[in-house]
Formats: C-alpha cells, structure tokens, sequence
C-alpha cells in the first residue's frame, strides 16, 4: 500500500513539471500579450493589461472647420485630445474671429476676411439691444438678422473661395473632417475634399440634421424648436406642433437658401446642403436624455451631452478665497454672445444680489456700475465649470446655452433661466420640466421677481434633489462623452467613413419613403379583389335567379 502511494506522488510530480517547462516555451506572438507587474503612481503594484504589439496605434490627420461663438468650445475640446493623443490636427480658423484661437495640441491655418474686430463689436452690440422690452423685440430681432445672418455668410465666402487655401488643403492628405453643421462651411468644405465627415452640434433650427440623416421626428412627441413644449403635448400643441412640423422646410430655405448658392458656386454642383448633410458619417448630439426628450435616432448618431464636464481646473488662490464662505455663491453668466446689458436691465440684478446673503461671481463685459454691492465680484471673463464644480455653489442664472445646462446638471447645481434667443427657451423649458430650475423673463424682469426665483431654487430643498438626480443619471455612462467623441472621430479616421451605419434614406424619394407606392398598389389589388367578388356574386346571383324562372 505504501509503495503505491510512493509511485502515484511520482507521477504528480513528474506531470507538473511537464507543464511548467511548457509555460516557460511560449511562442513570440504570446508573450507579446503577456501580462507583466507595474508599479502605480501610489506606489502599490498592479497589473498592465495585455498590449498588442502586432500593429502600432493609428495616428491620423484630422482637419477642423469650427463655428465661432459657443460653438467652439465642444470642437476645441475634441481638437486638443485628438492632438494630446498624438494625431495630427489642423484648424482653420478667420485672421479675426470672436472666440476662435489657437491651442496647445493643434495647428492653426488663418484665412483674411472684409472685417476687422470693430466690426464684430457692433455685431456684438445688437445682442445688448436687443435687450428691449417685448414691444420692440420683433423689430430687434429683424435688426438682429439683417446684420448677423450676412457676417456669417461673408467669412463662409472668405474661406470658400480663398483658391490658395482650398489647394493648400487638399494636399495635405487629410483622413477625416471635423465641423459644426450650424453654419456648412465645414460641410462644403469635406465635400470638395471628398473627406468623410463627423459632425458635433446641438442641433440644426430646421431640424435638417434630423431629416438629412433619416430620423424620424413624429409630431405627436417630438415638440419642435422654439414651440417650448414638451413630449407629453396636449392637442391643441399638438396640433400646433404639426403645423410647425409642415412649415420646417420653408424655414430651411430661409435660413440656409444662400447656402444651396455658395454650394453650386463653390462644387459647380446641382446640390443642396440638405443632400450634402446627408452624406455626414457620423453625428455626434450635444444631447443627453436627462435633458432633452427621448426621441428616435438613427445608428450613426452619438450622443455626447456634456463633452466638457470633465475639463475643469481648480479655482485661482485669490478667487478660491473670495467664494469660500458660510452662505456659498451664485454663479451669474449670460454666455458668449451677451456680456452686457442696458443700464435700467443691470440696476435689477444688482438692486437684488444687494438684498440675498450669497456672494455673487458676474461675468460683465460693460462699463461697471458704480453702485455694485460688496458681495458682487464682477470678471471679464470667469472660469464657469470650474465654479459650478466648487461644493459652494448654490445656484446659477444662465441664459439656458446648452454647454452652461450640462455643466449644471453634471456638478449639481440648480438654475434661474434667463432665456434670450434661439433654442434657450426650449432648453430651459426642458430642464423647468424636470423640476430642477424655473424660467424667468429676461426682458420684463423685475428685482422681486429675481429675488423670489433665487430663494426658491436656493432654499427650496426639492430643486437641489432633483438636479443631483439627473446629475447621477448623466455621469452614470461606462464611456465620458469627450473619449467617446475621440474615439468616433477616430473610428471615422480608421475607416475612411462609417458608410455601414447609413440608413438608405437618402436614396429614397418621398412616396418611396412613405411606402405611397406600395400602399397604392395593395389598394389598387384590394380594390379589384373587391369588384372582381361583387362581380362574381352578381353573375352567381343572375344564374340562381335564371334558373328559378326556369322551373
């Protein structure tokens, strides 16, 4: 019994061995992938997960068309984490812009434009006009696109037919184009490259984003822009928002009817920038659904609400010091394209941040008021998700921009809504919905309308909770919004395209897309059957009734 249990402890031992030595001869392509020990920044010891050496990483060359304004900020964040990577980024940028500039991880290219920067000042200027009491507001707002609409036009122009720089591009072997389709520059642009296209924006007026790429938009929940409506519509918004779901195409042509012009100038084709939209491989929605409405959406769709959360620094020393205290801060911005205001608009504001025990950061651009209370810091310019991110922030009025809601919803802080233009209303209608901020009235405000609205989002516990609940549902994603956008314009650069995520939409007529062919011809094969039967009946009928005369 012994020596049997001696020869069975021989064979153990001879059978691992075998499997040691075969570990110890792996192949080259195995212990390319194999783990090995690292030492992390705290010092403790971790594993590197499995590299593959096989192939080096891509590193493409990417060319970006921005839109000035707020609209830069999503691109450039792009743009600097494409370049930090180590892909090669090109922006070309006018020689005078408002916001556009250069960056630490990528090159810029100027083109000269009709202007110079007074001229953008007095463009600037007709937003703090438009700050009037509604009566005048139609009369602003016409004002308003007559010199705006034209400055946008003139640096697409200047950039468009710039013959130099349009040879200088296409030598430069790009793999891939990145652009805000707000304004098509960009768009044309790839077009005449013949470059595949990604497009990050918040969204087209028109929705010719949605139509372009084959989305389904139904009236019925999807509310339209500038109506402020939810997806829960009643039937007379319904109805309305049918009626305005019908009038989208003329507003298309209104607003982008140059466009089509500069396009068939520019391509020397019969096009419309609706058919060149079409093509865009992929787009990237500054969008998330604790925001905004649950709505259909095609594959090559990415939503990436909230891209610049994350980018944030911490606070200077001296501005650190000055929002520390035991009633915290209200944060107070009107976005890009509104840094100051009428005098009779400013004394409100200031007559009510008097009277709250807050301290207030203001970003103001005019002529400082001389009566500012000593809990008012007024800045040029203010590091606005870096002071949303600061625990002390108790509440923030916005203009509803939806870079500005984002940061909001991302660190938690429950907003005053002062809605200007554009989709502002319906961007603070949504987040109102949610039961996170309330909506006032920039234009007919008053110092005890402020005063009650900020005691509410303040003091009024049931804000702050709503708004760190949508806050936990947006962080909570496996990808941050900025690594997904690099990785899809990345998957574009990769693959010369996403040509697979395309619905065929775009090759459809519409009585092909509404299937009014198909349902002609069952109607027409029903229609038939039907006579063909009664026919048949009748004749059956006769030959009963023929035969019954007979006998």
């Amino acid at each position: 019994m012994r020596r049997t249990a001696v020869f069975v402890l021989l064979l153990l031992n001879m059978n691992l061995q075998v499997n040691a030595a075969d570990k110890t001869t792996t192949s080259p392509a195995q212990t390319s992938r194999t783990e090995k020990k690292v030492k992390t920044e705290d010092g403790t010891s971790g594993t590197e997960p499995p590299v593959n050496t096989a192939s080096p990483a891509f590193l493409g060359n990417l060319l970006v068309v921005p839109t000035d304004g707020s609209h830069w900020v999503g691109i450039k964040a792009i743009a600097e984490e494409m370049g930090r990577r180590g892909h090669k980024v090109t922006v070309v940028i006018p020689e005078i812009s408002l916001k556009l500039g250069p960056g630490k991880h990528f090159d810029t290219v100027t083109f000269p434009v009709p202007y110079n920067k007074s001229f953008i000042d007095s463009v600037m200027s007709t937003y703090k006009n438009k700050m009037v009491k509604s009566a005048q507001l139609k009369a602003r707002l016409l004002q308003l696109h007559q010199i705006v609409l034209p400055f946008i036009r003139v640096t697409a122009e200047s950039l468009l037919f710039n013959a130099s720089l349009i040879s200088h591009l296409e030598q430069q072997g790009f793999d891939a184009l990145l652009t805000d389709p707000i304004v098509p520059t960009g768009t044309l642009v790839a077009r005449k490259l013949g470059l595949p296209t990604v497009n990050l924006l918040r969204t087209i007026p028109c929705l010719m984003d949605m139509r372009s790429a084959g989305c389904p938009s139904p009236p019925s929940f999807v509310p339209r822009v500038f109506t402020s409506y939810t997806d829960k519509m009643n039937f007379k918004q319904r109805l309305f928002n049918t009626v305005m779901s019908f009038l989208e195409p003329l507003l298309c042509r209104l607003i982008y009817g140059p466009f089509d012009t500069m396009a068939h100038q520019f391509l020397g084709e019969d096009i419309s920038v609706a058919q060149i939209l079409s093509d865009t491989d992929i787009w990237m929605l500054r969008s998330d659904f604790t925001l905004d409405f649950p709505r259909p959406l095609m594959p090559n769709f990415v939503l990436v609400g909230g891209i610049n959360c994350e980018v944030r620094n911490p606070l200077r020393e001296d501005l650190e010091s000055w929002v520390s205290g035991e009633h915290g801060f209200v944060v107070f911005t009107l976005g890009t394209m509104v840094s100051d205001m009428p005098e009779e608009i400013t004394s409100v504001f200031l007559e009510a941040f008097r009277q709250i025990p807050q301290k207030v950061i203001w970003r103001y651009t005019g002529d400082v008021p001389h009566n500012v209370p000593e809990n008012v810091k007024i800045m040029k310019w203010i590091p606005q998700n870096d002071l949303l991110a600061h625990p002390g922030a108790r509440a923030f009025i916005t203009h509803a921009g939806s870079h500005g809601l984002f940061e909001g919803i991302c660190h938690a802080v429950p907003m005053v809504m002062l809605p200007i233009q554009w989709d502002q209303s319906d961007n603070a209608h949504k987040l109102a919905s949610r039961g996170a901020g309330l909506v006032l009235d920039i234009y007919s405000i008053s110092t005890d309308d402020l005063l009650l609205g900020l005691d509410e989002v303040i003091n009024t516990t049931r804000y702050k909770e709503n708004i760190q609940k949508l806050s936990i549902l947006h962080k909570d994603r496996p990808v941050d919004p900025l690594d997904l956008s690099v990785y899809w314009t990345e998957f574009v650069m990769r693959h010369k395209g996403a040509k697979h995520l395309k619905a065929a939409v775009a090759d459809l007529n519409w009585f092909q897309y509404f299937c009014l062919d198909v349902i002609a011809v069952l109607a027409s094969v029903v229609l038939v059957s039907v006579v063909l039967t009664v026919k048949c009946f009748k004749l059956c009928l006769r030959r009963v009734r023929g035969k019954r005369k007979l006998e």
